[in-house]
């Protein structure tokens, strides 16, 4: 069983993956890009479930053909192989015409390979299951060596030109593009892995072919290494697709709201009377109560913004080389800070004779200092203490 969830579970995430992403790829069907995120999400999710050893034995049971999950599963690690670099070529962009080209020609390599694998089987002879150790098995036996020698060779030139494609395109991609980098660095990290698990198989059967016995290297080791590659490749194609969906940027941002949210909601309910919202409650709908009930916050603070707090904030952040856009944002923090403090420890009749605006400022960047910056902790455990 063991052997299964090793390769169950990343097939399980890939599997929730697209069930996540059935609506937009329903949607965006007719969009190249689409086709091949869903291309890609199927095959890999084959790829975990075929290659694991309870689902080898019932595959051979099953068709009664002994061995029969070999070229099962080596042709799908292929079209997985294909379909990684096919993924690649759609996301990167560029001219239409070229794209098409490199499509159908990644494509019918990696499909000829396929059915070459299927042929090299038919007229091979396997008469013994083998269900973890077939690629060291048989790596001296006629057509069936020249089968595994096929879907590893398939596997060395897809694998290395995706981590290859993916890391040149990681070097150029702006640090603003968030979602985009981490799915790079996902997948050239699932490169390395993927290299780990490659090195093992040829080590296993290059022993073979020289005469030694390195079995426990395709046995034992070189499946984690598959296993955490795919779950790292898969990961790394579904980031940026997520990542960069409106859902993804409401729950990014009320993520970041939340210390504003969290030091402000007891003077919003002091003033107002929020409505409270289910736990199905969608994310937009979330972020939108959340801002609301700081925006109400700040508002029963206003009359206890001191702008002198403020001013030594500004000149304190400015001295720390900040920029005047962040100094300014850093000085509402503090001045904020400093307005609870004192609403805290005084009654609620008292404030300032005259109540000071806080400039309209991005609540993101205002929760961001509030939470981070070291002049606005000062102020918060002593207003006095700039």
């Amino acid at each position: 069983m063991n052997d299964g969830l090793i390769l169950y579970v990343p097939g399980s995430v890939m599997i929730l993956a697209l069930l996540i992403k059935a609506p937009t790829l329903r949607r965006g069907w007719d969009q190249p890009l689409m086709r091949a995120v869903c291309t890609l999400l199927v095959v890999g999710c084959l790829v975990m479930f075929l290659a694991a050893p309870p689902t080898i034995s019932a595959v051979n049971r099953l068709t009664g053909i002994v061995n029969f999950s070999a070229p099962l599963v080596y042709s799908v690690l292929t079209a997985f192989s294909g379909s990684c670099i096919v993924l690649v070529l759609q996301w990167g962009g560029g001219p239409p015409a070229v794209v098409r080209r490199a499509t159908r020609l990644t494509v019918a390599v990696f499909g000829a390979v396929t059915l070459l694998i299927v042929v090299l089987f038919t007229i091979g002879d396997a008469p013994v299951e083998r269900l973890r150790d077939l690629d060291t098995y048989y790596a001296n036996t006629p057509w069936l060596r020249e089968m595994i020698v096929c879907y590893l060779l398939a596997h060395t030139v897809g694998s290395s030109t995706l981590t290859l494609l993916c890391w040149k395109w990681l070097l150029r991609v702006r640090p603003s593009l968030r979602p985009l980098r981490t799915g790079l660095a996902l997948i050239v990290l699932g490169g390395a892995l993927d290299l780990g698990y490659l090195v093992t198989k040829w080590a296993a059967v290059g022993a073979r072919w020289a005469g030694r016995d390195w079995d426990g290297l395709s046995t034992y080791v070189a499946p984690p290494f598959a296993s955490a590659a795919a779950l790292m490749v898969g990961s790394g194609f579904i980031v940026p697709l997520v990542g960069g969906s409106a859902a993804w940027r409401d729950f990014s941002r009320y993520r970041r709201l939340h210390p504003l949210w969290k030091a402000l909601r007891g003077f919003a309910a002091s003033s107002v009377t929020t409505v409270p919202l289910t736990w199905w409650s969608p994310i937009g709908i979330r972020l939108i109560h959340r801002e609301s009930v700081i925006d109400d916050g700040i508002l029963a603070l206003a009359s206890w913004f001191d702008p002198a707090v403020r001013g030594v904030a500004y000149e304190a952040a400015l001295g720390q080389g900040m920029c005047e856009s962040r100094a300014s944002v850093v000085a509402d923090a503090a001045m904020l800070a400093a307005a609870c403090r004192r609403r805290e420890a005084a009654a609620a009749d008292q404030g300032l004779p005259e109540p000071y605006r806080l400039d309209s400022r991005p609540l993101a960047a205002l929760a961001r200092e509030f939470r981070t910056s070291p002049i606005v902790a000062a102020v918060r455990r002593d207003p006095a203490a700039l």
